[in-house]
């Protein structure tokens, strides 16, 4: 299996000491060391850490003492964050940790979780915590973040936490053995592609896959929900990512009406800042997703074409004048983007749902929303008509070939 792995755990060992030797021991079991991190400010600490909270404290720029003066989870805990942020960063870039693992309730989730962010994607994060089996998406963000719920408080080692605590340390143990000898994410001579979903467009996606494939190409794929996307640019940010096939602006139509699956305001403006060699289809931004209680209509859509795609997510199509304010969203975050870039226009349709004979086909309101695209777009996108649905093969094609061309063309 290689040299040992060292595990770093985060917690406050005024509270969690008992829990934190139980890990420390498990981890030795295993053949793997600890790095304890003892983020807690107030209160006598209950196991020896590694990284003590007066150093965590002053690498985070303000004295433990000064902290003590006047004690408030407000002031110390983004010193702390802070603090074992920067440490944990250089242990890494020693290669002196090689995963992380954090225990807490809500404010140590909450602070365990906000240092696991700042880290490289596949890098082993672990975090059990209390509070896991609620909407964890606060906690998590758009990071690979695995999250275990404790089941019980984390008040002591008993035979019940004792179990889920060494199932913890093997998860994270097991992690960084298996990161040891994990291929890069972004390995190769070529650039990974990244590409965008949604439902209402998987059987084309699954077309680009093996077209990409057959071109010699890497694809990574993000369901673009909100947080896929968001993903996705922080993957171009840190260079992994060399290429988009942004097959899916759901995002974009989710901002403007405050649907499910927004994708913030810096969505579809990375990648032309970037300089990346860009495709752009308007994959799915005809709808909204909304969550409703099940099969009920809300009452300020009963006059839109609709349907369910669950249950509890119903799903609109805009009427003209809506979808054009989303063309017009789209062109405004496009604005900075100069060449290297295609704006590719299904004029059957723009997913499954706005074809011909689907339930949201409504081709006035299609060739509006394209109209406003070609007028609103800079100079520097190229646009490109093709009379097909967004799902058919002759305009996967096409959208694979222009993303081919510009990456071969910029290479």
């Amino acid at each position: 299996m290689g040299e040992s792995r060292t595990i770093a755990i985060l917690a406050t060992l005024d509270t969690k000491g008992e829990e934190v030797d139980y890990l420390r021991a498990q981890l030795a079991e295993l053949g793997g060391e600890a790095r304890i991190y003892d983020l807690g400010v107030v209160g006598t600490a209950m196991a020896a850490a590694d990284l003590s909270r007066s150093e965590i404290a002053d690498a985070g720029g303000t004295s433990l003492d000064t902290l003590l003066e006047g004690p408030t989870r407000e002031v110390a805990g983004p010193v702390m964050v802070a603090g074992a942020t920067k440490l944990l960063h250089e242990e890494i870039a020693a290669g002196s940790v090689h995963g992380v693992l954090g225990i807490g309730g809500t404010q140590g989730t909450s602070s365990c979780c906000e240092i696991m962010q700042s880290l490289p994607y596949g890098f082993p994060k672990v975090m059990v915590s209390t509070v896991a089996s609620g909407d964890t998406s606060p906690f998590v963000g758009i990071k690979d973040i695995t999250m275990m719920f404790s089941v019980s408080d984390l008040l002591g080692v008993n035979p019940f936490t004792a179990r889920i605590l060494a199932n913890a340390a093997g998860a994270a143990y097991g992690m960084a053995l298996t990161a040891e000898n994990a291929a890069p994410i972004a390995g190769g001579d070529r650039p990974l592609i990244a590409m965008t979903n949604l439902g209402v467009l998987t059987a084309g996606a699954t077309q680009a896959l093996e077209l990409f494939r057959e071109a010699g190409y890497d694809v990574v794929v993000f369901h673009a929900v909100g947080s896929g996307g968001r993903a996705m640019e922080q993957l171009m940010k840190d260079g992994v990512v060399g290429a988009v096939f942004d097959y899916a602006l759901g995002e974009i139509a989710a901002d403007v009406f405050d649907g499910l699956r927004a994708g913030g305001p810096e969505r579809l403006t990375v990648a032309g800042k970037l300089g990346l060699p860009q495709v752009i289809c308007p994959g799915g931004a005809e709808h909204l997703g909304l969550f409703v209680e099940p099969n009920v209509v809300p009452a300020e859509y009963f006059e839109h074409p609709h349907v369910f795609h669950s249950p509890v997510v119903f799903v609109p199509r805009l009427n003209t004048e809506e979808f054009v304010r989303v063309a017009d969203e789209v062109c405004a975050r496009l604005q900075h983007t100069a060449g290297k870039a295609t704006m590719m226009l299904p004029l059957q349709g723009v997913g499954s749902y706005s074809i011909p004979g689907g339930p949201l086909h409504d081709a006035a309101g299609d060739a509006a929303f394209f109209d406003a695209l070609r007028s609103g777009l800079p100079e520097g996108i190229e646009v490109v008509d093709v009379d097909a649905g967004a799902e058919d093969p002759e305009f996967v094609r096409a959208c694979v070939d222009r993303l081919v061309r510009w990456i071969e063309s910029a290479g």
